[in-house]
């Protein structure tokens, strides 16, 4: 009987565990159902704002093409500062939450690599509360009053933050403006990345639209080609930005979702194996259970003769 309570005891035990496995597979295909909507809202959105930003690109791009001088606060790399005396700015983009696989990690590791650079005074401005909670905690110098949520990225952010880092830039209190943020290089592949934002490249900033140049052919900027530089070029700045929090909310996501996808197969073999298990012990208290009958009837039956 001991036997037969222990082999059902551990019976219940693993059915306990697929029932909890299972309550977690079903955690883990909600979340990865939330990313999978969040990741196809974000492209969408990211898709209709395309547009504008690059006419934008291509006002900046014909600006230049007819007053090639404008714009050289936008474009002033400040060679003559060097050292401790130059300033490096970095804008990196983490996430609120985690569950999201190496995401975070690859980004914080590219940003602390890059903080840590002797030579130039760093500065990190972070979005994104998982970002923000490491540093403080390595004691990494960040801008503590910059706080923003890497949630549902929209152009309105974008702009308050590039207008933040654009003063400041034209203040000549940073000297340099990189976007740390992971890139999707496809739907299975995400990287983190560094890029300039500041000052600009002119080589760079060209038209995306053939069919633009013969429009722009008889443009006339008012009042005059330099105001129209310096109003437009806070907004493509700004683009960047928008599309950098886009690429890596996108990114956050497609790496959640193959975290979930990888938890809930994991869950999957293991209910399969537990599924094996559970059928041995069952049949285990039936052979039992059959072999104390059959020796119960045994045993009687030699009483009886």
């Amino acid at each position: 009987m001991n036997s037969e309570r222990q082999i059902m005891a551990n019976a219940r035990e693993i059915q306990g565990r697929m029932k909890s496995i299972k309550d977690t597979m079903k955690i883990t295909n909600a979340m990865y159902m939330v990313s999978s909507s969040k990741l196809q809202k974000a492209r969408r959105d990211l898709k209709n704002t395309e547009p504008y930003f690059f006419m934008i690109q291509d006002s900046l791009a014909k600006i230049l093409d007819v007053a090639p001088e404008v714009g050289s606060a936008y474009f002033d790399g400040r060679p003559y500062r060097q050292g401790n005396d130059r300033t490096v700015a970095y804008l990196v983009l983490t996430a609120d939450k985690g569950l999201a696989g190496a995401y975070n990690h690859n980004v914080i590791k590219l940003a602390e690599q890059k903080a840590t650079d002797d030579g130039c005074n760093n500065v990190l401005f972070v979005v994104g509360q998982l970002g923000r909670h490491f540093f403080e905690k390595k004691e990494i110098p960040i801008d503590i009053n910059f706080k923003y949520a890497a949630q549902n990225p929209t152009v309105n952010r974008a702009r308050h933050i590039s207008e933040k880092l654009v003063s400041m830039f034209l203040d000549k209190k940073i000297d340099e403006v990189h976007v740390i943020y992971t890139k999707m290089v496809n739907s299975m592949t995400v990287e983190a990345v560094c890029t300039q934002l500041l000052p600009l490249k002119k080589e760079k900033i060209n038209m995306q639209s053939n069919e633009l140049v013969a429009h722009y052919s008889d443009a006339t900027f008012l009042p005059d080609a330099k105001t129209a530089f310096d109003s437009i070029a806070p907004s493509y700045v700004a683009g960047f930005v928008y599309g950098a929090l886009v690429e890596s909310y996108c990114s956050e996501h497609n790496a959640r979702m193959m975290a979930m996808q990888n938890a809930t197969d994991s869950a999957t073999s293991m209910i399969r194996d537990l599924s094996i298990q559970f059928n041995r012990a069952r049949q285990a208290a039936i052979t039992q259970e059959i072999s104390e009958v059959c020796g119960g009837a045994s045993h009687a039956s030699q009483n009886a003769q």
